[in-house]
């Protein structure tokens, strides 16, 4: 089990990718257990419920945020219940730390030496089939414009053809398409 740093490594502030986040307050090691994931431990189906009324919260206002992050295949941990300052570590395409389940805990690692002021991110994990409903802010060179698992970047970017040629040949008969926003040049 990983060993809670004997000093805080983290501070919350204001960031750029997506109004709050955690920033290292020290030079942090690679492989160094960060932060812990914590919260209501709940099952899938009120996992989703919760998840499905945030989501149609935020159609409405613009203003939820779902913090439930997968634990295992009966449970989740609903990270917006108690006090979890975790939940504001921003999701990148480049991130420097990967989230871990060990023994039922989810534990924030480096994933490599981190400066003191630096932001913590890690990748979301979302699925290729709904990319749609998840822009990403992360501003990094390796953006991919989306919040999808880099696993099944390839599969989005087959998505991404798919969409430009049907694009193409719309075009070609006189009407337009929106295409997602283009990755940038890594």
């Amino acid at each position: 089990m990983p060993q809670t740093p004997s000093k805080r490594l983290w501070t919350v502030k204001r960031s750029s990718i997506h109004n709050r986040g955690i920033f290292a307050k020290h030079d942090i090691p690679k492989d160094t257990p960060v932060i812990e994931y914590i919260g209501e431990k709940i099952t899938k189906a009120e996992s989703r419920r919760r998840g499905d009324a945030l989501i149609a919260k935020s159609k409405k206002t613009g203003g939820a945020a779902v913090y439930i992050f997968t634990l295992n295949q009966r449970y989740d941990i609903d990270g917006a219940k108690g006090r979890n300052p975790a939940r504001y570590i921003n999701h990148s395409c480049d991130p420097n730390c990967e989230a871990y389940i060990i023994r039922g805990r989810i534990w924030i690692y480096s994933l490599r030496e981190i400066a003191a002021g630096e932001e913590l991110t890690y990748n979301y994990g979302f699925d290729a089939d709904t990319w749609d409903e998840h822009p990403c802010r992360c501003g990094s060179e390796r953006c991919i414009g989306y919040i999808v698992e880099e696993k099944q970047w390839p599969k989005l970017l087959r998505i991404f053809e798919k969409m430009e040629a049907k694009a193409r040949a719309q075009k070609v008969n006189g009407a337009t398409t929106a295409l997602p926003r283009k990755r940038k040049a890594a």
